[in-house]
């Protein structure tokens, strides 16, 4: 694909600030190996992990379409490598191939959402069911099946996946105590094993 051809190919190691939330800035990145984690500041002045990103997605790229200030802060979660694409040549790309930017469009909207899909969840919806739903995208999207079971391949703090959940750590250290004496996950250090997916599509109530 042409996109894989623009841009600067760049490897960053972990911990790497790539976007910082409020700068001004009109690049993006699009990720080939490794993932990143997307942050904000809430009103309170605490830390949200808003999302995971991983090979294959474009990051930056609202920025880039609207010129307004970044929403968030994009760090590496360990080794990465990623294209830098310049502003100007993701515009001229997209306008050269209208279905890339039928697709870039379709990316965004999603993102959208799935922001206001977490937002309902959040207002609606107990922890253990909250965790169940963010533990089922994390499956499907970043997880790899070995034998009966699948290893969510993002490694979470438990504090991270509290703000991925939007509840207390230790509201959400209880509900992940519970589904593992239910053997639907098994957790070990920044590890999260799904062991019973049907199961864990019940308590979240999605397909």
């Amino acid at each position: 694909m042409a996109l894989l051809e623009l841009g600067t190919l760049r490897q960053f190691d972990g911990d790497r600030v790539l976007l910082r939330e409020g700068e001004v800035s009109s690049h993006l990145f699009l990720l080939l190996d490794g993932c990143v984690k997307v942050t904000a500041m809430t009103p309170e002045g605490k830390l949200a992990l808003l999302a995971i990103r991983v090979g294959g997605d474009l990051i930056g790229e609202l920025a880039s379409m609207d010129d307004q200030p970044r929403v968030a802060t994009v760090t590496t979660a360990g080794p990465l490598r990623a294209r830098l694409i310049k502003q100007a040549d993701f515009h001229y790309f997209l306008s050269q191939f209208p279905d890339a930017s039928r697709a870039v469009s379709r990316s965004v909207g999603a993102k959208l959402r799935w922001a206001t899909r977490r937002r309902i969840d959040f207002s609606g919806c107990e922890v253990r069911v909250r965790l169940a739903r963010v533990l089922a995208e994390l499956a499907a999207g970043y997880g790899h099946r070995e034998a009966d079971r699948i290893v969510i391949g993002v490694a979470l703090t438990q504090p991270e996946l509290a703000a991925l959940v939007g509840a207390a750590e230790p509201t959400v250290h209880k509900a992940l105590a519970e589904a593992r004496r239910a053997a639907i996950i098994d957790t070990g250090y920044r590890q999260i094993i799904v062991l019973d997916a049907e199961r864990l599509h019940a308590v979240a109530g999605v397909d």
